[in-house]
């Protein structure tokens, strides 16, 4: 099937307005070009997409479908044209990177203003994505990198160990657990929690691991940062689970105290994933680079209160 762009967004016009003749006079055509445009479109597919009715038209089920396609293929044409502008204004590459919740709010914005600076040319497109989806972008071209954390199914991607992520208990230093070492995380579904956002990986992670213990957290607020997590656990709201890195980056400014937690599942190790490492573009490899540079010389601490 080649499909012409405009006959699809004549389609999608006619399918929003639910009108044939609106949808012909967005497009500056004249009723009769219209029809005749959606007839073809329907012949060449081999499939009636819409029925006529006395006040417009509606869409069959398989025009439902079509109209789902359609706006992909829209929506990609319009990604296309916009970075070919780009390129165009002087833009020499656009780098698209999939990463977890931990990756997009808690270190990539610390490291990627340097890393735009010293490519002034170089474009960034950065997307939260749950770390199951992240391989599957990175296979199917819609990232360039990918980067993950945990027991991840790579799909025969290229993986790099780049650092390893610790998650710790964050409390308020009055709060009981504060003084103790050590804790499992089952034994913390009792009290209030502060926890992220729906959607985020760490939260969608945690809400795993309690369904498989048949509790649930007492959640009294989800926030969009673990900045703002630290915040609101200082402040006494609640206990929660956030990377060590957030946690002690707050820690004495938010009055925190970080426990250690017992369960093997605190502990992550971080992957950058990429379908061939050798053939990435040289901006691409340069941010690999800087993210391994930045961890190099990391080594695990164990948290203190």
């Amino acid at each position: 099937m080649h499909f012409d762009l405009n006959d699809l967004r004549l389609f999608v016009a006619a399918a929003e307005l639910g009108n044939l003749t609106r949808a012909a006079e967005r497009q500056h055509l004249s009723l009769a070009a219209a029809s005749a445009r959606i007839k073809a479109l329907e012949a060449q597919c081999g499939l009636p997409l819409l029925t006529r009715e006395a006040r417009g038209v509606r869409l069959l089920p398989q025009g439902e479908a079509f109209l789902h396609h359609a706006r992909l293929m829209l929506n990609q044409t319009d990604r296309l044209r916009d970075e070919l502008l780009a390129y165009g204004g002087g833009l020499r590459g656009h780098l698209r990177v999939f990463a977890n919740t931990t990756a997009v709010t808690d270190f990539l914005p610390e490291l990627l203003p340097a890393f735009l600076a010293a490519h002034p040319r170089i474009n960034v497109d950065l997307q939260e994505k749950p770390n199951a989806q992240i391989p599957r972008g990175v296979l199917e071209g819609r990232a360039d990198i990918g980067i993950v954390a945990g027991d991840v199914d790579a799909l025969g991607l290229e993986a790099l160990h780049f650092s390893t992520d610790r998650l710790v208990l964050a409390t308020a230093r009055r709060h009981r657990f504060a003084k103790r070492r050590r804790i499992a995380f089952a034994e913390t579904l009792d009290e209030d929690a502060v926890g992220m956002q729906q959607g985020s990986t760490l939260q969608a992670f945690l809400a795993q691991i309690t369904e498989h213990l048949g509790r649930r957290q007492k959640l009294r607020i989800q926030l969009a940062s673990f900045d703002a997590m630290c915040r609101m656990i200082g402040s006494g709201v609640g206990i929660g689970v956030v990377p060590e890195s957030a946690a002690r980056r707050n820690q004495q400014s938010m009055q925190l105290a970080l426990v250690e937690l017992s369960d093997p599942w605190s502990v992550r190790e971080r992957y950058l994933l990429m379908r061939d490492r050798a053939t990435l573009p040289v901006y691409a490899e340069a941010l690999v680079e800087a993210l391994c540079a930045h961890y190099a010389a990391d080594s695990p601490a164990a948290p203190s209160g």
